[in-house]
């Protein structure tokens, strides 16, 4: 089953009096519950598809269907909930409120999506279990290592049961042992059903995801499969 479906999309910036093609035509398919790397030198386009598949920006041309639905054909409260409710967003560095707690963090998109107080200190507190930080729920990020705050942005993006994980550069700021500790997780999280969709630059991050898509220049250079892929 499709949950994303992507055809001939290209985006246009306009930057002073130049075009610049981010896209220029790229179609894909992925379905429910698969595990994709999206990898691609500095302006091959990966942050741009990226951008688009979470909703975040709109293609200058193409159709880019989310579940079945137009995503152009959407209005802002429509995109605004499907941020919220459908995608969860694990970003390189980890974008927490320095000031909140573990727990607050994690209960951010249930805020937004007028939950209950109990109910969503229930869920942010479950999340932060799967993830390995029981014993850190009322820690703020500057009493969390690089690592630990990975989790508690990993949970936030679970908390919502959401359709699909979109990870830019999980591991961009940890070091191997920790940024290997994260793709383990990773695995547990796909394990589970999770749809995760991942860019890196980096080989070996890539190999942990079932299939691999390489962009070059705005178009798909490359999609292949793993092979030493295996699903727990």
């Amino acid at each position: 089953m499709n949950i994303i479906n992507i055809e001939h999309i290209a985006k246009i910036y306009q930057v002073g009096t130049e075009e610049v093609h981010a896209l220029r035509d790229v179609s894909l398919r992925i379905d429910k519950n698969e595990y994709v790397a999206i990898m691609g030198p500095s302006g091959s386009g990966k942050s741009t598809l990226m951008n688009m598949l979470g909703c975040l920006d709109t293609p200058t041309s193409g159709i880019y269907q989310f579940n079945s639905i137009n995503v152009s054909e959407m209005t802002d409260n429509d995109l605004a909930m499907i941020r919220n409710k459908e995608i969860g967003f694990v970003f390189q560095t980890f974008n927490l409120l320095a000031r909140s707690d573990a727990v607050h963090n994690v209960e951010l998109p249930l805020i937004y999506a007028g939950i209950s107080y109990r109910e969503r200190r229930e869920r942010a507190q479950q999340a932060l279990i799967d993830v390995g930080l029981q014993d850190r729920m009322h820690h703020k990020p500057n009493e969390l290592s690089g690592g630990q705050r990975q989790r508690v942005a990993i949970a936030r993006a679970l908390v919502t049961n959401p359709s699909i994980i979109l990870a830019d550069e999980p591991t961009g700021n940890l070091d191997s042992k920790t940024g290997e500790e994260i793709m383990v997780l990773f695995a547990d999280i796909h394990s589970k059903g999770n749809t995760i969709i991942l860019v890196t630059h980096e080989e070996y991050i890539a190999e942990h995801a079932a299939r691999i898509i390489r962009l070059k220049d705005g178009l798909v250079e490359a999609d292949e499969k793993v092979k030493k892929f295996k699903a727990n």
